[in-house]
Order: C-alpha cells, then sequence, then structure tokens
C-alpha cells in the first residue's frame, strides 16, 4: 500500500478499501498537519457517504469467506502482523512523534502495547469456543456455538491512534469478523500503516478497510449503515451519546470508551512522594491528552501543602524540550480547536477567582503543566473534561469526603486512591462509580486483556480480549434429536 507525491510536494495517501488504495469518491484532500508546527505532513483523501458504502460493502463481501475461515488461520496473520509491526517499530515511533505530537516514551509505549495486543488477539482466535449443554429431553444433544457477527465498524481517537486502531481491529479480526476503520482526522497516517501491516501479513483483501474524512460528516453513514452489525468506538461522551441513540434505534451493539473526569485521592498516610509522581503522570504525561487523566486531585487537609508544594515542583520540572528525548513528557496540543478549549477552561476559572500554582502558560503549540487550586462550581473545568495538562486540586476533611467529592460526577473511568492502610483503599475503591480504581499508583494504566472502560457518560460496555470475544460473536444453541435405540 502506498501513497502518491501530491502536487505541493508532500504524499498523498488515498483510501484504502477490498485491499486496494482507490481515491475518494468526491477528489478531494484535506491536510495532516504537524500538530508541534502546523506544517502539512500529507494530503489525505476526504472520504464521503459513497465511500463508507463501498468499504462496508467491501467488508460484507470478504466475510462471505473471512467468516469461516481456521482459527489457525487468523492466528498466524495476526501472529505475523504483531512480528511486522515490531520490524517496523521505529517507523512507527516516528509517525506518533510527528503525526499526533507523541514525545518519545509514550509513543514507544504505543507501539509495544500495540504488539502486544495483536499477540492477545492471536491467542484469543482458539478461545472462540462453545458449549455442551445437559437436555431435558431424553435422546437429544444439545450444544452451543460462537459465530462471528459480520461488519465491525471502530471508530478511533486521535490520542492514541495505533493502541485504539490495533485494538479496535484485532479481536474482530481474530474472531471471524471484517472492519471498517473510520480514524481520526488527526492521526490518518497511522491508521494507513496499520492497514499496510495487515496486508503484508497477508490478510485477505477486505478483512480491513480504512476510510479518511471527517467523522461528523460520515460518521452517522458509518453507524447506520444496514450491514454494520456492531460499532466499537472511542472518543467524546457526547459523540457517544449520539452513537448509542442510533445503535439503539436499530437494535445495534455498541462499545463505548467516552471522556472522564477521573479522581485521584491522596490520604494523609499516604507515601507522598510516590503520590506525587502518579499524578504528575497521570495528567500531564502526553500533555494530558488522555481519557483517563487525573484531573481532580483530593488530598487531606494534614498534607495539602506539601503536596502541593511537591507538585509544583515536579510540575515545574516536567520536561518540554524535543519530543524525541526521553525526558520529554509535555508535547503540542493537537490542534487549534483543541487549544483553544484548553486556554478557555485555564481563563475561566481564573477569571471566576481560581488561583494558578504553577502554569497556565504556552510555549509555541505546547500548555506547560498547570495546577489550579480554589475551582468551584461554575468554573468550567470543574465539571469539563479538558483534555490538556491541568488539574485542578482540592483539600478534603476525610476519607470519606474525598470519596464523596470523587464520586460526584457524571464519568466514571478511572481513578486512583493513594493510602498505606488497604483496608480503607479497598472498601474505597469497591465504593468508587468508576469501572477502573488503582491503588498506589497513576489513574493511566491499560493492558490488552483487562476489562477496561467506565460508568456513565464515561462509556458502554468494556473492550479486552476475553470480553470481546463475547461481545463480538453471537451465540447460536444447536440441538440433535438422536434415533432411540
Amino acid at each position: 500500500m502506498s501513497s502518491k507525491p501530491a502536487s505541493a510536494g508532500v504524499a498523498r495517501h488515498d483510501l484504502w478499501i477490498g485491499g486496494r488504495s482507490v481515491p475518494a469518491h468526491s477528489g478531494r484532500y484535506f491536510d495532516d498537519r504537524n500538530p508541534e508546527d502546523d506544517s502539512v505532513l500529507a494530503r489525505i483523501a476526504e472520504g464521503g457517504v459513497e465511500d463508507v458504502d463501498a468499504a462496508v460493502r467491501a467488508a460484507d463481501a470478504a466475510f462471505a469467506t473471512y467468516g469461516r475461515t481456521l482459527a489457525a488461520e487468523r492466528e498466524a496473520w495476526l501472529s505475523r502482523a504483531a512480528g511486522i509491526m515490531e520490524d517496523r517499530r521505529q517507523e512507527l515511533v516516528e509517525l506518533l512523534i510527528d503525526e499526533v505530537g507523541s514525545p518519545i516514551g509514550k509513543a514507544e509505549f504505543e507501539v509495544q502495547y500495540a504488539i502486544g495486543c495483536l499477540r492477545a488477539a492471536a491467542g484469543a482466535a482458539r478461545r472462540v469456543t462453545g458449549q455442551t449443554l445437559p437436555a431435558d429431553v431424553p435422546g437429544r444433544f444439545s450444544l452451543s456455538v460462537r459465530q462471528p457477527l459480520g461488519v465491525i465498524a471502530a471508530i478511533s481517537p486521535f490520542n492514541v491512534p495505533l493502541l485504539k486502531n490495533a485494538k479496535l481491529t484485532a479481536t474482530p479480526l481474530a474472531t471471524g469478523n471484517t472492519v471498517v476503520l473510520l480514524t481520526s482526522e488527526e492521526a490518518p497516517r497511522i491508521a494507513h500503516a496499520l492497514a499496510d501491516i495487515y496486508r503484508e501479513a497477508g490478510l485477505p483483501a477486505g478483512a480491513v478497510n480504512v476510510v479518511t474524512g471527517f467523522g461528523e460528516q460520515i460518521g452517522d453513514a458509518l453507524t447506520t449503515h444496514p450491514l454494520v452489525r456492531a460499532v466499537m468506538f472511542t472518543g467524546s461522551s457526547r459523540v457517544g451519546r449520539h452513537i448509542a441513540t442510533l445503535c439503539g434505534e436499530r437494535m445495534r451493539r455498541v462499545i463505548l470508551e467516552l471522556g472522564g473526569k477521573s479522581p485521584l485521592i491522596v490520604l494523609a498516610d499516604a507515601d507522598l512522594d510516590q503520590a506525587v509522581e502518579a499524578a504528575a503522570f497521570s495528567v500531564f504525561f502526553f500533555q494530558g491528552q488522555a481519557c483517563m487523566a487525573a484531573s481532580r486531585i483530593y488530598v487531606e487537609r494534614p498534607v495539602f501543602d506539601a503536596f502541593c508544594t511537591k507538585l509544583k515542583a515536579r510540575a515545574e520540572a516536567t520536561a518540554m524540550g524535543d519530543l524525541r528525548d526521553p525526558q520529554t513528557w509535555i508535547g503540542p496540543i493537537i490542534s487549534g480547536r483543541q487549544r483553544d478549549r484548553v486556554r478557555r477552561h485555564v481563563e475561566d476559572a481564573v477569571a471566576k477567582g481560581a488561583r494558578v500554582l504553577t502554569g497556565g502558560t504556552w510555549q509555541g503549540n505546547r500548555c506547560r503543566p498547570t495546577v489550579l487550586l480554589g475551582v468551584q462550581e461554575g468554573m468550567t473545568v470543574c465539571r469539563e473534561e479538558t483534555f490538556g495538562p491541568v488539574t485542578s486540586v482540592y483539600p478534603v476533611d476525610s476519607a470519606a469526603d474525598a470519596l464523596r467529592l470523587a464520586k460526584d460526577t457524571v464519568y466514571g473511568l478511572s481513578a486512583a486512591i493513594h493510602t498505606r492502610d488497604i483496608n480503607k483503599a479497598l472498601p474505597m475503591a469497591l465504593a468508587m462509580n468508576s469501572g477502573m480504581v488503582h491503588i498506589n499508583a497513576p489513574t493511566i494504566h491499560d493492558e490488552p486483556h483487562v476489562p477496561f472502560g467506565g460508568t456513565g457518560d464515561s462509556g458502554f460496555g468494556r473492550e479486552g480480549t476475553d470480553i470481546d470475544i463475547d461481545t463480538l460473536t453471537e451465540w447460536k444453541w444447536i440441538t440433535v434429536q438422536l434415533p432411540a435405540g
């Protein structure tokens, strides 16, 4: 799968449908920009409704044979894809740095995660198993089997595009489904790189199709297409709610991994240095562009001042240098629209009485790590997800007070609790309205096999290889009446 030179001297990438590169029906292209300086990296085909239909039909045609492939074949394709990704590791790291502004540490983690995801999915191909069941009728043999659904629509975000593209395609492929991937317009070349890895691994044409374009224009055409059997979406809660409505009206399966306003609690007996490091990682790593970012920190009063002093120092020491320097955590915010959002949140809080403990200023397209104190109701940052390196720290009187405030949100993706007392931590973790809770660790963590997801406005359902098997297959009950004798 190759790109074509554009007249302006940058590469041009078409759509990937039915195992070949095809131009968009409209003939239009859009700019893929480097968030560091907004320079143009490539020209990308702007897919339309006709292209979505072509991609879904190609996936459906491929499913006629792909859905009957052997587990051993799917296992081999995905295992080969993991090996090819290993070989192309540096190329993918460079893409993540240039296309989405990933610091190299984040980029290297993401590539390694994607490799692990492909390997985990390869193993899942042999775990699509059924059951033999007891029958209430004499002489009747009763069994259940799982069958793939068909075409899966996968819609991925910009912040961890390789990770999510791999996660939202690998298990559908492992379970015998075919995929149409609608990738973020901010990270199209990474999706094409993954599709090329699948091609090189020998995956049949049409098993994976990539449509690039603007979700607000073509997302509904994909999620409502009559041949799509399930939708897997990662993105904002607003869009997720819309997709859930569309899928609900059509009795269509949907998995939503959405936004967050994740709390991190620090009790008075916590290891303060460990808690500060976890908090810094949870909100400043990859410039806070993570749904699991700890944008609310609740600290018991006896250690509040000490924690704030340490967090301020850690924020100010967080490197904002060359993205290829392993010490760098803070890179550019992805787009002008998102930069404006981060600025508005901070400016609104300050105008309404919040105090900036540190940060709040910019270096080019990078926002300095920002810690706010005195955040109250009525400030946008109090309730809404910022998606930048911005957090608010609140004093609390007790563990019960911290838990009450942590639960006071429409979101429920991730949470962290820092304390030396496991007898406090476990009951708090069980009481938290959050899909994931980490004790004495950051709020940001993921592995291919875990039940990843949230509650409330943070989403519906869970991702993870074993859970995906159930989501992406249909149970069928079969009985055989044996002859009497």
